[in-house]
């Protein structure tokens, strides 16, 4: 079997988020024809009882712990040294060293980059002969931008000098390495106008969804209480384009829905919920879970899934997850990028607050719609296995011209 060094900025597991989603597929897919040698990091203390796990999947590993304290001295040494903040925080001697002893006994036939920051680790450690394929998943300065814009100075001019900074390493990381994989054609597109140089070297894939998991024909408990009519976001809520949603939904549309719709319930459902998501919980009409054993009886037994993002990079799992339950969306069209060109799949689209009033309301009035189009376009066109072996000839060199 082949030898795959795959270096990955957190641990692949549990698939708890989106970029821990696309890692994990990845590590299940590569391993059952690779020899896989896995770097990586622990920067949940939680994600330490699934080390084990991980390592079944393994030739070898090395995965080290991020304290909390690093998100401070690393930003620090960041910008002491004139570097991004993101680098600083992820530069860790005992992971470069168990990277060069690995190309050093192994010499590995392929290597995965799985997001940006990991790319440091092989930089000129590796012959021209050893394909390197760069999964970057968004254009991550560009959400950092994103952030600039929403911000007032000093927190705008930090976010935008950390867009220009990983800007120019992103650049660096594409023209290093054999092709830079993006989450959908729109942010291949957006890096081949940030970087020309390497356009010829851009491809995107999908993100995919376990279909057989999220299968709206297994029966599910139901998590509400009788009579309530329910709207449901799923996601990281230690994330804050998911806190800037839930927020702005509830700022701009919660009260009149609820006027309107006396037994309407908005169920913020995902992990780490902050003060600000708390307080959301306080308010007539506002669930906020936290972290819950499984998601899917609360799409199962909601009316559609609520997705008013304002800021969303690449493919959103939600989304997916969500029409795979055969649940409809009721979505800004940030959230449904990439989505909608598969056809209208019940996904109804709704960026100002009256719109997203007027389609909330819609759905309310109604019962439960089953979008099977949704899961139908789930199976056709979000398959992990068909976007994985695209990029295993990538790590092969077999690939044809790019997307």
């Amino acid at each position: 079997m082949k030898k795959l060094l795959y270096l990955v900025h957190r641990l692949p597991y549990p698939p708890n988020k989106g970029d821990k989603i696309s890692s994990h597929n990845m590590l299940k897919f590569f391993s059952a024809n690779w020899r896989v040698h896995l770097g990586t990091f622990v920067d949940d203390p939680d994600d330490w009882q699934h080390v084990e796990f991980v390592r079944q999947f393994c030739e070898d590993s090395c995965i080290v712990g991020l304290p909390a304290h690093r998100k401070l001295t690393g930003s620090m040494k960041g910008l002491l040294s004139g570097g991004a903040l993101s680098l600083s925080y992820y530069a860790n001697a005992e992971l470069q060293n168990w990277v060069r002893a690995t190309i050093e006994k192994e010499c590995p036939d392929a290597v995965l980059v799985f997001s940006g920051v990991m790319g440091r680790f092989v930089r000129g450690l590796l012959p021209d002969s050893v394909p390197v394929v760069f999964d970057a998943e968004d254009v991550d300065s560009e959400k950092f931008r994103s952030y600039a814009a929403s911000r007032s100075w000093p927190m705008s001019w930090l976010y935008e000098r950390e867009a220009d900074k990983l800007l120019a390493y992103e650049r660096a990381m594409a023209a290093s390495t054999d092709v830079s994989i993006f989450v959908s054609q729109e942010e291949a597109n957006l890096f081949k106008q940030l970087a020309p140089e390497s356009a010829n070297k851009a491809h995107f894939r999908t993100q995919g969804v376990d279909s057989s998991y999220f299968d709206p024909q297994l029966a599910f408990p139901n998590p509400y209480e009788k009579g309530q009519r329910v709207l449901v976001f799923t996601g990281a809520m230690d994330y804050w384009p998911n806190v800037e949603a839930v927020t702005w939904f509830c700022e701009h549309a919660l009260s009149e829905i609820r006027r309107r719709q006396p037994d309407f319930l908005f169920c913020i459902v995902g992990m780490k919920p902050g003060e600000e998501v708390q307080q959301l919980g306080k308010l007539p009409g506002v669930r906020v879970t936290g972290a819950v054993d499984d998601v899917r009886p609360y799409l199962a037994h909601a009316l559609a899934a609520c997705l008013p993002l304002q800021l969303a990079r690449g493919i959103q799992n939600k989304a997916l997850e969500a029409m795979a339950m055969e649940l409809p969306v009721l979505a800004t069209s940030d959230a449904l990028v990439g989505i909608l060109e598969h056809g209208e799949s019940m996904s109804v689209v709704a960026d100002a607050p009256d719109a997203m009033i007027e389609g909330a309301l819609d759905i309310l009035s109604q019962p439960r719609r089953y979008n099977r189009a949704g899961r139908a376009c789930v199976v056709e066109h979000y398959n992990w296995d068909t976007n994985l072996r695209r990029m295993e000839q990538f790590l092969t060199r077999e690939a044809g011209p790019a997307q």
